[in-house]
């Protein structure tokens, strides 16, 4: 792209695109997909919550102007995901950009953890973005264009000081390296795929009135001296899913107050 033709402001413009998320219904998913929204995407919002999140994630973006679908589904469903692109395309357009923020977290040490527990955070850490990613991409190869964008975390880079996470981490860290595997597979093929790796976020799960004193830890943790707020993911998503990233693939993208040079 030549400097003389460059149009720096629309480099983030969303426009006419159409975009889907995972786990829209809260946290940093949900943030994103307003952030969308407000860039000019029309974005389908899919969560397997049974609260009002999605509607309030939909109103939101209503608010803005654009247009919202709400998908309830599983992301450890495949089925579930091929209907949901579907649906997608039918009702707002062929499919664009893509962001799979759906994901759990939770701690046990590794000698008392049930088998159970460590499969469940696969299963939907790991297995349900690579789903996600293949649907996604099933649609996006057809037209020959697309941006994808997985959600990780710098657990999935550095071991969390004081947390018996194991599981987690691993799920993480999987996410970043098969994420870099699907940009190889697709680089040719007009497809971008990217990683954003939060540090200690403000989410609902993080700001839990018994979660104080972890809190605390957190932030006396963190080079910048705070958590970062959902906000705070919102331009780093709209950076790599927008043509201002046409030359970025394969990255993952520390958003952690520089955690992660310490």
């Amino acid at each position: 792209m030549s400097a003389i033709t460059l149009n720096a402001p629309k480099l983030f413009d969303l426009s006419a695109q159409v975009a889907l998320v995972t786990g829209a219904g809260s946290g940093i998913g949900q943030r994103i997909a307003i952030g969308l929204a407000q860039c000019g995407a029309d974005v389908a919002l899919l969560d397997r919550r049974s609260d009002d999140g999605l509607q309030q994630t939909a109103d939101a973006i209503a608010a803005t102007g654009r247009r919202s679908i709400s998908l309830a589904a599983d992301v450890t469903v495949k089925a579930a995901l091929a209907d949901a692109v579907l649906r997608t395309e039918k009702e707002l357009g062929p499919l664009r950009l893509a962001v799979n923020a759906a994901g759990i977290a939770n701690a046990n040490p590794a000698e008392e953890m049930a088998e159970e527990q460590f499969q469940t955070m696969m299963d939907i850490n790991l297995k349900g973005v690579f789903l996600s990613c293949q649907a996604e991409a099933q649609a996006m190869l057809k037209h020959g264009r697309g941006a994808i964008v997985n959600i990780a975390s710098m657990s999935g880079v550095i071991v969390n000081r004081g947390l018996s996470q194991c599981h987690y981490n691993a799920s993480k860290a999987g996410v970043i390296h098969m994420t870099k595997s699907m940009a190889m597979e697709w680089v040719g093929r007009g497809i971008r795929v990217n990683t954003i790796s939060p540090g200690y976020t403000a989410t609902p799960m993080n700001t839990r009135p018994e979660m104080v004193h972890q809190t605390k830890l957190f932030e006396e943790q963190t080079p910048m001296g705070r958590m970062a707020h959902v906000d705070e993911m919102v331009g780093p998503a709209v950076f790599l899913l927008s043509d201002a990233a046409s030359f970025v693939t394969g990255v993952d993208l520390l958003v952690d107050g520089g955690f992660c040079c310490w």
